[in-house]
């Protein structure tokens, strides 16, 4: 995996921006560790960072490709899981290779289909494609939003990159939120709008979209949506297009010259995928690396909840000894998981999930010491129907977000000087314009509407949310994380299966589980889903307590431009109890809201964020 960066003028000559280009591109080292190199050209500069994952010699980039006079030039951030099925087709149509890269492929494709290469490939990425001859700018981003791309227009400047910071290295970009950025930071965060960049006058190129720059000015278009269409499988045929779907997603994804691994929870969705990397890999003579994450003393202090009714350890253990894997337990220190909040913002460039992310973070770091791939099993619950909020009636007819409801007290905890500012309003905005864009059947009533609006809205919010949490920490170590489940083609196909096969026997993940018989132990398959661990144990709680005291009596704090002091304060000697509700998801509670504040503190310092309003 990758980082890319650049800018396109066309209106004066801008080789001289060289020295800002290196530092744009310098600050996706991380993401890229292997190599550096630019393409200069009076109106396009192009910087780009290696992570190499496939064909290190002929995968270097920007990568340059000729063809009737013109000259084509790409940086790319991504894999691509059809290649070769698209490099066969390339060459009937009279192209040729030098490499086996992807890369390759993907810039042939463009030289093929122009704009309409999207509509034939597979995988995750965001690239930028500069047209010599036509002096035309190209960008596009994964169907759902895996790989990360922003940009923003100053002074006649189209400035691009993979990461916020890239865009922050040039001069031209100020660190400056107004009303939206508070919004976004305080009424949907961790979760933005899919076009935010937070930063003023800065947007993040939707999932599904790609755009065109020329000196007509920017185009942007979606090229993939969800359809609403009839459903004609039974559900025995439904069970088996669902494990066709899956397996051929997870085998697609396992290619790789560098070494592969899996993160094993015990849960469903990361069995089946280090179960089916297993197999593939004994027929090969090889041991799959499999990695777990959990805290010092998290058992002592573990309290089930409706979100939370076991533990994974136990059944981590069951799955390695089952599919024969070397399983790796990563047990976290919990000062340092607090001490680690604030290289999750530096990794984000935004205030995160909290220690969600320090954990995810400091797992990745450990993982990357002798891999640089991996298989994760994010997106399941949101494709198939994982969370409370699919199946219980007071989460499901909330009129808002239900994994952020708590709109009323997020409105509460604005400074007095900023009560102007309606998070609710704005968030409800958010709200009701996702439910404009949720495919209806053509001229027919559709029984399953209320299933589909929760679907779409966990597809395109909550499981964007996860998404940039997995690539930011995992690439601030030079780990490529892959995520099966996040295939477009399961994503597309799930979306119309109807509610009654979804939950087959009355089960979240019914349908999945179904389909996945006979590959797992019945009870992995079918054992209560249990998210993502967070730590129990109050040497946390008191660290985040402690931590968040001192910001707030520091009257140099940069956050209490924005905070309810006095609120704040409540909320850190009630330990998060006073606040009622999760900040976010299942997993964002009472320390989990102080953390993020404090990440919010941290921001303000490091990127010396200015506020106009």
């Amino acid at each position: 995996m990758c980082g890319l960066t650049g800018i396109i003028n066309f209106k004066r000559d801008i080789t001289d921006c060289e020295e800002i280009l290196r530092d744009m591109t310098a600050t996706l080292s991380k993401r890229g560790p292997n190599q550096q190199a630019f393409y200069l050209s009076p109106h396009a500069i192009l910087g780009h960072r290696r992570l190499i994952v496939v064909d290190p010699e002929g995968g270097t980039q920007p990568m340059i490709k000729e063809r009737d006079n013109n000259k084509y030039i790409i940086v790319y951030n991504g894999e691509l899981y059809n290649t070769e099925e698209l490099r066969s087709e390339l060459i009937r149509l009279g192209f040729h290779f030098k490499s086996y890269s992807d890369t390759e492929v993907l810039l042939t494709s463009y030289m093929a289909w122009g704009t309409g290469c999207v509509n034939h490939i597979n995988g995750i990425f965001a690239f930028g494609i500069w047209d010599e001859k036509e002096k035309s700018f190209f960008m596009a981003r994964d169907h759902l939003g895996v790989k990360p791309l922003f940009y923003t227009i100053k002074n006649d400047n189209f400035i691009f990159g993979s990461e916020l910071k890239a865009l922050l290295a040039n001069p031209l970009v100020e660190p400056v939120i107004d009303e939206n950025g508070i919004c976004e930071i305080m009424g949907l965060g961790p979760a933005h709008s899919e076009s935010s960049g937070v930063f003023k006058d800065v947007y993040q190129l939707p999932p599904a979209h790609c755009l065109l720059y020329t000196r007509d000015g920017i185009k942007v278009e979606e090229y993939w949506k969800l359809k609403n269409l009839p459903h004609n499988e039974n559900i025995k045929e439904t069970i088996e297009h669902v494990r066709t779907l899956v397996l051929d997603a997870i085998n697609r994804q396992l290619v790789s010259d560098v070494p592969v691994c899996t993160f094993l929870s015990g849960g469903l969705d990361s069995s089946i995928i280090s179960a089916v990397a297993s197999k593939e890999f004994k027929r090969h003579g090889k041991v799959l690396s499999t990695f777990s994450i959990d805290y010092e003393d998290n058992k002592k202090h573990f309290k089930p909840s409706i979100f939370t009714p076991t533990t994974d350890d136990e059944w981590v253990d069951v799955m390695s000894s089952y599919i024969g894997s070397s399983h790796h337990r990563v047990i976290l220190d919990n000062r340092r998981l607090m001490e680690t909040l604030a290289d999750a913002v530096e990794a984000c460039d935004l205030p995160g999930m909290a220690d969600i992310d320090s954990s995810l973070l400091m797992f990745c770091s450990e993982v990357s010491r002798e891999n640089v791939v991996a298989l994760s099993g994010e997106c399941a619950d949101e494709v198939f129907g994982g969370y409370p909020w699919f199946t219980r009636p007071e989460l499901q007819n909330l009129n808002t977000f239900p994994w952020s409801n708590a709109l009323n007290e997020r409105q509460a905890l604005l400074s007095p000087d900023l009560s102007q500012i309606n998070i609710k309003d704005y968030v409800n905005t958010q709200y009701e314009e996702s439910l404009k864009r949720i495919p209806l059947m053509d001229g027919k009533a559709d029984p399953e509407a209320a299933t589909k609006r929760m679907f779409y809205l966990n597809i395109k919010w909550f499981m964007t949310t996860l998404l940039t949490r997995k690539d930011r920490m995992s690439m601030a170590n030079s780990l490529e994380v892959r995520v099966p489940f996040a295939d477009y083609r399961i994503v597309e196909y799930a979306f119309n299966i109807p509610q009654e096969y979804k939950f087959f026997k009355n089960r979240e993940k019914g349908l999945l589980r179904e389909a996945l018989q006979g590959l797992l132990p019945e009870d992995v398959l079918w054992r209560k889903k249990s998210p993502y661990p967070k730590t129990f144990h109050p040497e946390y709680t008191k660290g985040v307590q402690h931590w968040m005291g001192e910001i707030i009596s520091d009257k140099n704090s940069p956050v209490l431009q924005i905070i309810n002091e006095s609120l704040v304060r409540e909320i850190v000697d009630t330990a998060g109890n006073s606040f009622g509700k999760p900040w976010f998801g299942q997993l964002m509670t009472g320390p989990q809201l102080m953390a993020y504040l404090i990440q919010l503190d941290v921001w303000m310092r490091k990127y010396k964020v200015r506020i106009e309003i």
